[in-house]
């Protein structure tokens, strides 16, 4: 893939919320749509994240890290008090709502080969990838971000109103988990190269 120039070097700072405004601001954009019109939501991720890994300077934990909150599909969080039986609304990191929007319009959803067929799609997934990849690219120790990615899961259940316990989620953790396998063995490693692997988990070979 080829890049023009882009601003990002001079209107964003090389920070965590630089590259989350200017990640999201680049996926509502003309630019991002016309892109993705051509091409497939797997190279769309490839392409998002071949950005924001040039935004960080290579850095594939910041990256990892960012792209984890530039793929979350809400910007608040609505938890249920199981005691009080109350709902507190959470902010999360995000941009301004109209640029919200447009972004998770954009967000690429169809990643596996059964991908619910709607507007949403699997556009959730994408976070659970990029986050077990970073906690696999930096704390590998007792596997705990396969622990972590378990836990997470249970506790959206029990507490989290927009979610619930999907094994789908689980199978996205162990993708990201594969990613940054990969990125330590081959910096040209690219996510739609693990998120393929997918489809291999059904493949059925008869004698």
């Amino acid at each position: 893939m080829i890049y023009s120039p882009t601003k990002a070097q001079t209107e964003y700072d090389k920070s965590f919320y630089g590259g989350l405004f200017y990640l999201t601001n680049y996926m509502a954009s003309d630019e991002f749509k016309q892109f993705s019109k051509i091409h497939n939501d797997l190279e769309s991720v490839d392409f998002i994240y071949e950005k924001a890994l040039k935004f960080f300077d290579g850095d594939k934990s910041e990256t990892f890290f960012c792209l984890t909150f530039v793929f979350i599909p809400y910007n608040k969080i609505e938890m249920k008090l199981p005691i009080f039986g109350t709902r507190v609304r959470i902010p999360l990191p995000s941009p301004p709502q109209k640029i919200f929007n447009e972004k998770l319009k954009n967000t690429p959803k169809k990643l596996f080969f059964d991908s619910p067929k709607n507007d949403f799609g699997d556009k959730d997934k994408l976070a659970h990838f990029f986050a077990n990849a970073f906690l696999h690219y930096n704390v590998s120790i007792f596997n705990l971000s396969e622990f972590l990615g378990i836990f997470v899961e249970y506790f959206e259940q029990g507490f989290f109103l927009q979610g619930g316990y999907d094994s789908r989620d689980l199978i996205a953790n162990h993708l990201g988990e594969l990613f940054a396998v990969m990125t330590q063995a081959n910096s040209n490693a690219r996510p739609s190269e693990a998120l393929k692997v997918y489809q291999l988990l059904y493949l059925r070979i008869y004698p």
